[in-house]
């Protein structure tokens, strides 16, 4: 399974209809950040470096756990949509809300509902949330009491959903409740699965599956637990098939905002109809991840010279790019960020400031910034404004390049990650069922 750190938060509402079966329906959710990287306006400069440094290191180790995680195998929908009416749920950034580095939402689980904000994740699968008791789970945060839902039961093992989860534990034999173990960032855990009725927008998931935190160690955890968004068989897409036909959409507001702006919309109903799409990659070796064949990157109207295995898509090595709305920094592959990078420098023709809080691309007076733009096979094109492109300073004075050179070896060393900086007020789908990703601007941003 994998996992990524910067995800984004669900709204579950307390008030819910149950859908027929296997009628596609479509809702919208708000997004709100839960994490702002920069602090309070006047704050010293080391104060803003050493915040963005630390989300830098927490991208990092993000982008470790996701790809060192196994994932199961990819369930594939073949859904026959019905027009349905398509609510939209509203989704902000909650830098103020739960002071985590993750988008959040409000959601309702168990019956009665209990409301939880939960991180949407779109490169893990598992769904798990802390539980009453849990050790080492955020002692100010609301959790989710299992003797308090009529509708709740523990999954045993010998299970088909227990044999799902990554590093399953069933100590006490068939038939008893199953536990597993997960790494998320620089967190471990330990959770009993379970499951209950999940409710997003107007519609109710009976019977959804997830992990009730016991154990967690570490603080990278989101504190009213995470919703995964991947491909594999116990994510959101793959539990709701019959609902959503593994489709979905998000625009993500600006890190700044404090409003539930922007939305997360569930369903092929309500989706824009003139998006540019890309085809959608599979990787067997890391299922759950949304691969798509980046061909090239421009900066202002002159294309980089890069070289092509950098961008390449390759199964066995894990190499390519892949969409993430978890990690908060696009990283590209070493020599495509420095070709990027200097080709900026070039554009840009004013000297560089010190490097700040792992940025290398700093200035300290008013440049113009040039766009750039991600080329994608099928002609697709995603541009980036200034607002995409630079991150500033709390006082204003510095602004830095927000993109960051992968590691030079290892095998990560490969790989491009398009992250959520880069995608703000973009609508990105995610059409598994069609097996394609399309982007349209669209401001989200209040």
């Amino acid at each position: 399974m994998s996992v990524l750190a910067l995800p984004l938060l669900l709204a579950f509402l307390s008030s819910f209809l149950t859908p027929a079966a296997a009628v596609i329906s479509s809702s919208t959710l708000q997004l709100a950040r839960s994490h702002s990287v920069t602090p309070n306006a006047g704050a010293p400069l080391s104060t803003w470096a050493a915040s963005v440094a630390a989300q830098s290191a927490a991208d990092t180790a993000r982008i470790v756990s996701m790809l060192t995680s196994g994932s199961g195998p990819l369930t594939r929908a073949k859904p026959k949509p019905k027009n349905k009416a398509n609510p939209a749920v509203p989704i902000a950034p909650g830098r103020q809300i739960l002071s985590i580095p993750n988008y959040i939402a409000r959601a309702g689980l168990g019956t009665p509902a209990q409301t939880l904000l939960v991180a949407i994740d779109p490169s893990n699968d598992a769904a798990w949330v802390p539980c009453s008791a849990c050790a080492g789970c955020a002692a100010s945060s609301p959790s989710f009491s299992p003797t308090k839902s009529s509708t709740y039961r523990t999954v045993p093992c010998g299970s088909p959903q227990c044999a799902q989860v990554p590093s399953p534990s069933c100590p006490f034999g068939v038939g008893s409740s199953c536990g597993f173990n997960l790494t998320y960032a620089a967190s471990t855990f330990q959770a009993v699965l379970g499951q209950d009725s999940l409710a997003l927008d107007n519609n109710v998931v009976v019977s959804y599956t997830f992990g009730c935190l016991r154990v967690v160690n570490g603080n990278s955890v989101p504190p009213q637990g995470l919703i995964g968004f991947g491909r594999g068989p116990l994510s959101f897409l793959s539990q709701t098939k019959d609902t959503y036909g593994s489709v979905f959409s998000y625009c993500l507001p600006n890190y700044r905002s404090s409003n539930f702006s922007g939305t997360l919309k569930l369903g092929p109903i309500g989706q824009p109809k003139r998006i540019k799409t890309t085809p959608l990659l599979y990787n067997p070796h890391r299922p759950s991840l949304y691969y798509v064949n980046m061909i090239g990157i421009r900066v202002g109207n002159k294309v980089v010279q890069v070289p092509q295995s950098a961008l390449a898509f390759n199964p066995v090595t894990g190499s390519g790019t892949i969409i993430d709305a978890g990690t908060m920094f696009t990283r590209l592959a070493a020599p495509v960020y420095a070709a990027v990078r200097d080709a900026f420098r070039s554009r840009v023709r004013t000297p560089v400031a010190p490097p700040l809080g792992g940025f290398d691309t700093c200035y300290n007076v008013t440049v113009s910034v040039p766009t750039i733009t991600f080329m994608f096979a099928g002609a697709v094109t995603v541009t980036l404004p200034e607002e995409n492109v630079m991150i500033h300073s709390s006082s204003g004075g510095i602004a830095c390049l927000a993109m960051a050179a992968g590691p030079s070896d290892g095998v990560n060393a490969a790989l491009n990650v398009l992250a959520s900086m880069q995608q703000q007020n973009q609508r990105v789908l995610f059409d598994v069922a069609n097996g394609r990703v399309g982007f349209s601007r669209e401001l989200c941003t209040a």
